[in-house]
């Protein structure tokens, strides 16, 4: 514990007592005032055990939080780094606001520090690279974990999904809100920008949505040719609504379009497909068998001359012209794999943010109806986030990754769940599928191809559930993006009961 030279003289006073009474507490008198940085390096020079636990000096640990970071130790001796879930302690003493948080998600952790606290370090890595930095105040705890992130197998990371700290909620502390210390928010962009340029990618970091939230701008190398396929049958004014606002709002314009007709009858629509068809952006393609979601296109995507395939439903509409930016910056990633927007319904509710696997069996859609503008669960609807999966409404992945899991599956997943098995093959093949909030349509879902609502319809459902269910034991299997203390009942995140 180092004392960063406190005015007050109980201060002291009460170190000493509490020294006394127990040798395991160590206080440091610091000579000069230095921050918190210095104060932390302090304390870091006097450590002697194996690992390192960060505790600020108005929160609590829970009870029996050392019991459960050395009971990971034991069950993982390899790890390397550790973190808890967390809760507030409000002024009157009540435990309020836990953060349930999700599994390792790097790209999560680009946009906020979700870790935090409960965070135990191994002393000889935060040796190795020099401890805290002057300068970050406020982020300091940021800047050492992506510092330390670059020198640790991520494999080695272990998330203890039990609620281990509480924060105090007095004034003047981040516990209160981040305008509490709003110089956090610089602090954590400067810290971004530091990784970053060790990694040597070229991205820029700006604020995101509000204060300590980041948006990281990944640059775009050579503009890659998108092939944007979208299935259709009829649905002349959802369809041609779907393709004007994709060909006039777009600020990416690399990209072709490769309308797939199934057996489209309508005369307006036909005319509609033989029109568009000279549009230099535009390729109608004829699929003349029974529909299969997945075998559409599957058929597609070998035709497709881009580096970039975009599964677009027939039924969205562009809301902001930088969506198609935003999603290529990401499927050109190296390490990701697919890439999903933020659907909305027509009334301005969400339609899908991302997919909880096991949500109702196989997977739900995160923060569905909540209210455009909302924060969501610790504003998870305002960051950029891995997720096992998103939806196939907007879906970006390269042409190569589709092609090493061979496509959606049109053998057993014709028309539900094919998205949500092509994600889950992606990620099983080493890639992070990621979510962006930054890529904004609506989804007037179901115009189309009409609901679930007969009994032939009703038992191909069943069994698609089921294919999942036996596939990837999906109404078992922990979701690594959510959490186990979270609903699988509801899209809402709210605590399970």
């Amino acid at each position: 514990m180092a004392d960063d030279k406190s005015p007050k003289p109980h201060v002291r006073k009460v170190l000493k007592a509490y020294a006394r009474k127990d040798s395991r507490i160590k206080p440091i008198y610091r000579s000069k005032n230095g921050h918190i940085s210095a104060a932390s390096n302090s304390a870091l020079q006097k450590a002697r055990g194996e690992w390192i636990a960060l505790l600020d000096h108005d929160d609590e640990l829970h009870q029996h939080a050392l019991f459960h970071v050395v009971n990971a130790i034991n069950e993982k001796p390899d790890v390397q780094l550790i973190y808890s879930d967390e809760d507030k302690i409000d002024q009157s003493g009540k435990r309020i606001d836990p953060h349930f948080k999700s599994d390792w998600n790097l790209d999560l952790l680009y946009s906020q520090n979700y870790v935090s606290h409960l965070g135990v370090y191994k002393t000889d890595i935060m040796n190795k690279i020099s401890g805290f930095r002057l300068g970050y105040e406020g982020s300091q705890d940021y800047d050492l974990l992506l510092r330390y992130s670059r020198e640790i197998d991520h494999a080695n990371i272990v998330h203890i999904p039990k609620v281990l700290y509480h924060w105090r909620m007095v004034e003047g502390s981040t516990a209160l809100g981040s305008g509490e210390k709003s110089y956090t928010t610089a602090a954590g962009i400067k810290a971004l920008e530091d990784h970053f340029e060790a990694l040597g990618q070229s991205v820029s970091v700006e604020m995101g949505k509000h204060d300590n939230i980041y948006k990281v701008n990944w640059a775009i190398e050579n503009e890659p040719l998108v092939s944007l396929i979208i299935p259709t049958y009829n649905g002349y004014e959802i369809t041609k609504q779907a393709i004007d606002s994709i060909i006039e709002k777009s600020t990416y314009r690399n990209f072709e379009i490769l309308l797939v007709d199934n057996n489209s009858n309508d005369p307006t629509a036909l005319e509609y497909f033989d029109e568009i068809d000279q549009h230099d952006k535009v390729k109608v393609l004829r699929y003349p068998y029974p529909f299969n979601y997945s075998a559409i296109n599957n058929f597609a995507a070998k035709l497709a001359n881009g580096e970039i395939i975009g599964l677009i439903n027939n039924d969205v509409e562009v809301i902001n012209p930088e969506w198609l930016t935003e999603m290529v910056s990401h499927a050109q990633r190296e390490d990701v794999g697919c890439v999903g927007a933020m659907l909305y319904y027509p009334n301005d509710t969400i339609q899908h943010a991302g997919v909880i696997i096991g949500i109702g069996g196989v997977g739900g859609h995160s923060h569905k109806h909540f209210k455009r503008g909302d924060h969501g669960y610790f504003s998870r609807l305002n960051t950029v986030q891995n997720l096992s999966a998103v939806t196939a409404a907007c879906l970006l992945v390269r042409k190569s990754v589709f092609n090493e899991v061979n496509g959606l599956n049109e053998e057993e997943l014709t028309v539900a769940f094919n998205d949500v098995d092509f994600c889950l093959k992606v990620q099983a093949a080493g890639y992070r599928n990621l979510w962006t909030p930054y890529a904004e349509l609506y989804h007037h879902e179901s115009i189309s191809r009409g609901a679930e609502d007969n009994p032939e319809k009703i038992a191909r459902f069943n069994q698609e559930m089921e294919y999942m269910i036996n596939t990837w034991q999906t109404n078992k299997k922990q979701d690594p993006c959510y959490s186990v203390n979270l609903t699988k009942v509801r899209e809402d995140f709210t605590v399970e009961v």
